[in-house]
């Protein structure tokens, strides 16, 4: 049996998506929230009444603490034992931001909560939670099966980058923090892909991904300075996210894609 992981969850990207995945596919979900799983799960079901409340599972994970992620990952090989199931769509997306607009402004606390979040926090998630990907003698689902349950035909491990990113296409400097952390999310994806090339052969890939300026908590205090068509709900995010997802396939591995599925180079 596939199932699908949303870390963190407990609101803004990860919230939606964790509700997306409930209403387009059919397999069940491992959300992740920080405290409250119980309230966080609550607000995730609300008005969703045509989805099983069991498909839902949401599990208390910290990305700065390693021991929340190994607790978690526990949890889920006793519900999901690796002999008979596996992990078929990832996404990590934990997500800080410190704008900085000078090196005058960068703060040694801000910078090292910047990179445990953004990129070790994901790091820490891939070494516990993808060795449940599908391996070279795993099973999948066939491709009509795949169409019915609403999943990609192989498995995707999802890391959330962002355009600043990307060196070749900075040209306004500034974020210093965020930047650096976001390359160096790119820069581990495709080494991560590298590995489950050797661990899964086209059963499964790892990507990252774009998703624009949505109105999050993440990026509220910007949004009066992107235009209007260029400010995304979450909803609208999470459904250009899967359906980038779906898009590229293969072909798009170790890379980095934007929410319009045009790729950004490193």
């Amino acid at each position: 049996m596939a199932w699908s992981l949303v870390s963190p969850a407990s609101r803004g990207i990860g919230f939606q998506l964790t509700r997306h995945l409930l209403q387009t596919t059919k397999i069940p979900v491992i959300a992740t929230a920080r405290k409250d799983v119980t309230g966080v799960k609550k607000s995730m079901l609300q008005d969703l009444s045509d989805v099983d409340p069991d498909r839902l599972t949401v599990l208390e994970v910290d990305v700065t603490n390693e021991s929340t992620i190994i607790r978690a990952a526990e949890d889920a090989k006793t519900m999901f034992p690796p002999s008979k199931h596996h992990l078929h769509l990832a996404f990590s997306i934990p997500g800080i931001l410190y704008p900085e607009k000078s090196p005058s402004q960068l703060n040694h606390e801000h910078l090292t909560h910047t990179f445990a979040i953004n990129t070790v926090g994901p790091l820490l998630l891939a070494k516990h939670f993808l060795p449940f990907l599908p391996t070279k003698s795993t099973t999948l689902p066939s491709p009509s099966e795949c169409e019915e349950l609403g999943i990609p035909p192989q498995a995707v491990w999802l890391n959330m980058s962002a355009r600043v990113g990307s060196t070749t296409d900075n040209g306004l400097g500034g974020w210093y923090s965020y930047r650096a952390s976001k390359a160096g999310v790119n820069s581990m994806t495709k080494s991560l892909d590298l590995w489950l090339r050797g661990k899964s052969k086209d059963k499964a890939m790892a990507m990252a991904y774009h998703p624009g300026t949505v109105k999050t908590g993440l990026s509220k205090e910007f949004w009066a300075g992107v235009e209007k068509e260029k400010l995304f709900s979450p909803e609208f995010a999470v459904e250009k996210m899967v359906g980038v997802v779906r898009s590229v396939g293969l072909k798009g591995r170790g890379r980095c894609w934007d929410w319009k599925g045009e790729e950004i180079l490193p």
